[in-house]
């Protein structure tokens, strides 16, 4: 359990402490206002503190986009945490009975045992299985590596996908931010054209472009790194298990050619 939750539960924590940092960060806004009497200071300071669900609505329309967004990108980081960890794509009670059958030589135990463990380590030691050959004495070594190879590919090629999904929500999210962009800018521009040079129509739509591209951001960054850190993963995880299955493959030939030569001697 320990070995499950030292890796997998690095990105959450990062994100998560990304997300609660930007959460609970308070922006100050300075207003100046003008003197009221003779004895009042030249110049008064007023602090006004906006909350997260302020500039959220500061953003517009396209902070929307932004937040179904961000809730994909997490929904596909726990999905990739809980069925391509190590463990799940290569559990050690499952490779430690494979090889006591194989030892032995026992095929068809090891098959059966296969089917009534369901994943990508029990299909792939199922294809190497069905590439048996008895009439060699190391039982087609090389045929049944070649199918591990084939199984791993195909298998790897899957999950692959899934966090290909993360990559796209970290390329996307600064250009939706910078529609934003636009879109406050243009809202700016639109005020001057109309004779608006007041500060207070201006700020708006100004306001409006600089939260979008925050928020794009702000989603791009946790997205870019989980994708970065699932794809290592998934790469490291079926190597180690190509190497275990062909361990494995090894460890029956050898078996069979142990078994012919005592019957020879």
């Amino acid at each position: 359990m320990k070995h499950l939750l030292r890796p997998t539960l690095l990105p959450l924590a990062i994100v998560g402490g990304m997300f609660l940092m930007f959460s609970s960060v308070s922006f100050t806004v300075a207003q100046q206002s003008a003197p009221t009497g003779a004895e009042a200071p030249a110049h008064t300071t007023h602090k006004s503190d906006k909350s997260l669900l302020d500039l959220y609505k500061e953003g517009g329309p396209i902070m929307h986009v932004i937040a179904a967004c961000s809730v994909a990108t997490l929904a596909l980081g726990l999905y990739c945490l809980l069925t391509q960890s190590k463990s799940k794509l290569m559990p050690n009670d499952m490779v430690t009975t494979l090889r006591n059958h194989l030892q032995q030589r026992d095929v068809q135990s090891a098959a059966q045992y296969c089917n009534s463990r369901p994943g990508l380590f029990g299909r792939a030691m199922l294809a190497a299985l069905g590439k048996i050959n008895y009439h060699r004495h190391d039982l087609g070594k090389v045929g049944m590596e070649n199918a591990v190879a084939d199984e791993c590919f195909r298998e790897e090629t899957k999950m692959m996908v899934t966090v290909n999904y993360l990559n796209t929500f970290a390329v996307m999210a600064p250009m939706i931010g910078l529609l934003g962009t636009v879109g406050g800018m243009i809202t700016s521009f639109s005020a001057l054209t109309a004779g608006k040079a007041e500060a207070t129509e201006l700020a708006g739509g100004i306001g409006e472009a600089l939260v979008a591209t925050a928020g794009g951001l702000m989603l791009a960054i946790p997205a870019m790194f989980m994708y970065f850190y699932f794809r290592g993963m998934v790469q490291s995880g079926m190597a180690d298990v190509h190497k275990t299955l062909n361990d494995l493959v090894d460890t029956l030939s050898t078996a069979a050619q142990n078994a012919e030569a005592e019957a020879v001697a």
